[in-house]
């Protein structure tokens, strides 16, 4: 008799990703936080470089500028004249894929050192549910005067909210600046 042969699914492998340096300056007031850029951001070398995030338009919507037409590094300038910083919970981690639920293994980056650097910081805001649970327990410390605010997630991945409904709720972010 032949002993059962354990079939597995195949699972694509998990790569080690890690997030870029963070675009901030001494007058960030708010401060975007994301989880650990997908794919296609990574090959760009780009926050929310994805085409179908909605990141730059929710964004260029809350501070009246569109975004998305411009070239990146136009983009990022316009936010820190607007006063927004960007970076990641999360340092680096395994992930096959783009989505959220696959990250294993995640390293943090430390968020108390980088709000306590940022003088004039009044809110940091969490692009999306990853992002927020894990953002929260690493400021839970230190951002006792620092408002946090919970956004929904920019991704494609994220189908569950209506766009205008995206856009109402990240024009919070201008409160802030």
């Amino acid at each position: 008799m032949l002993d059962p042969v354990l079939v597995r699914p195949h699972r694509p492998p998990m790569e080690r990703k890690a997030c870029f340096p963070p675009v901030a300056d001494d007058e960030t007031r708010m401060l975007i936080l994301g989880s650990l850029p997908g794919e296609e951001s990574l090959r760009r070398g780009q926050y929310y470089g994805h085409p179908q995030n909605r990141f730059w338009e929710l964004v260029g919507t809350a501070i009246g500028t569109p975004l998305r037409p411009l070239p990146y590094a136009d983009r990022l300038q316009i936010l820190l004249r607007h006063r927004i910083g960007l970076w990641d919970v999360i340092a680096h981690a395994a992930r096959a894929g783009s989505l959220d639920s696959a990250i294993r293994d995640a390293a943090p980056n430390d968020l108390s050192a980088l709000v306590t650097s940022l003088p004039k910081l009044r809110a940091v805001a969490f692009n999306g549910r990853k992002a927020g649970m894990k953002g929260r327990k690493l400021l839970a410390d230190g951002a006792s005067n620092i408002r946090l605010v919970d956004l929904p997630s920019s991704s494609p991945a994220y189908a569950a909210m209506p766009l205008a409904e995206k856009k109402e709720r990240w024009a919070a972010i201008a409160d802030h600046l």
